[in-house]
């Protein structure tokens, strides 16, 4: 049985592929002309050249599919061009989804994202899969694209398609090579370019399990459903302190307001849009801070079987992943800083 696997060369694509392979699966994986298939190396996996937004690649890669895990996503948190995102999200899952179903494939996992859950107003109450949020409370362009995702696969379960979707919070541990957001958090740590934090606060995740929750979902999913991947609700504060204990490194004392940050990011972008460069400070992770993305993920865990493991290993093995590949300082071989790899 051949699985396609989209965004195999991101972070948790990577991962989806590695497992699917481990696991004994023929794996295909869909990737562009212009893509780094660092994330892909050493791994047996076929590979498809094709692009979402090209229906005729998407006929070729999907030929004796029988499942699919369309984990891609354009996960900006800025671009000159907003359309470029809804164009991949939202168009691009629409169209594997309609490929998908002529192919008459068994079973397909949308990737989507906690952001469609984690929303304000629940008082006490931890958001979770019966969350409905709704398009306006999504804050900028990615969280808006991929709540319309979502919709889409949720519509295309709806019609007979065998979708399962799975909602990811923040993952971390090795192989985040962009970085994603989360990954800049570990990296900017590393570098000692966070003097300041903000008041707010993400789920973590290993990525291996995040992974693995994919593979559950595709086993016992029920299709339809949505399944939060999450881990460990914890604070900016908090995550900065536990990498402090693995580095030895110092976590940023000062607190910084909402207020001063959003000007920041305004400054940053308004710069950015002169120089072409991507900005440090993008206005729509800073709104996005106002908010605790914090959520349950006990139905995973009810039905499907899934486990999330010690963030403190996953953001050690994160740690040493960035400091053997030169992203400390900028120094490939840069001498570690983690207290277990100095020992």
């Amino acid at each position: 049985m051949t699985t396609l696997v989209t965004g195999s060369t991101g972070f948790v694509g990577s991962h989806v592929a590695r497992q699917l392979a481990a696991a004994g699966h023929t794996v295909r994986v869909l990737v562009r002309h212009s893509s780094n298939l660092q994330a892909l190396e050493g791994l047996a996996v076929e590979r498809v050249e094709g692009d979402l937004r090209d229906m005729l690649s998407l006929d070729r890669a999907m030929k004796g599919v029988r499942r699919v895990f369309h984990v891609a996503a354009d996960y900006r948190l800025w671009t000159r061009n907003p359309g470029e995102i809804y164009e991949s999200n939202v168009e691009g899952t629409r169209r594997i989804l309609e490929v998908a179903a002529q192919a008459g494939v068994d079973r397909v996992v949308y990737t989507s994202t906690v952001a469609t859950v984690a929303v304000p107003g629940h008082g006490d109450d931890l958001p979770n899969e019966e969350t409905h949020a709704t398009l306006d409370q999504m804050v900028g362009h990615y969280k808006r694209s991929k709540f319309l995702a979502e919709l889409e696969a949720i519509k295309a379960a709806g019609a007979g398609i065998p979708v399962v979707i799975v909602n990811p919070t923040a993952p971390v541990g090795p192989g985040d090579w962009k970085p994603t957001p989360t990954g800049r958090i570990i990296v900017d740590f590393l570098n000692g370019r966070m003097p300041a934090y903000v008041d707010t606060g993400l789920n973590l995740v290993p990525v291996e399990d995040v992974a693995a929750g994919h593979l559950l979902a595709a086993e016992k999913g029920r299709v339809g459903e949505r399944y939060i991947l999450g881990g460990l609700n914890l604070t900016l504060k908090q995550i900065l302190e536990r990498l402090a204990a693995i580095t030895g490194r110092p976590a940023p004392r000062l607190r910084l307001p909402h207020a001063v940050a959003l000007a920041a990011g305004y400054a940053d972008e308004w710069f950015s849009r002169l120089t072409g460069r991507e900005p440090q400070i993008p206005v729509e992770g800073v709104k996005m801070s106002r908010h605790r993305m914090f959520v349950a993920s006990s139905k995973a865990e009810r039905e499907l079987g899934y486990r999330a493991g010690s963030i403190e290993a996953a953001l050690e093995r994160a740690v040493r992943w960035y400091e053997e590949r030169g992203y400390v300082d900028g120094r490939a071989g840069a001498k570690p800083v983690t207290r277990a790899a100095a020992a």
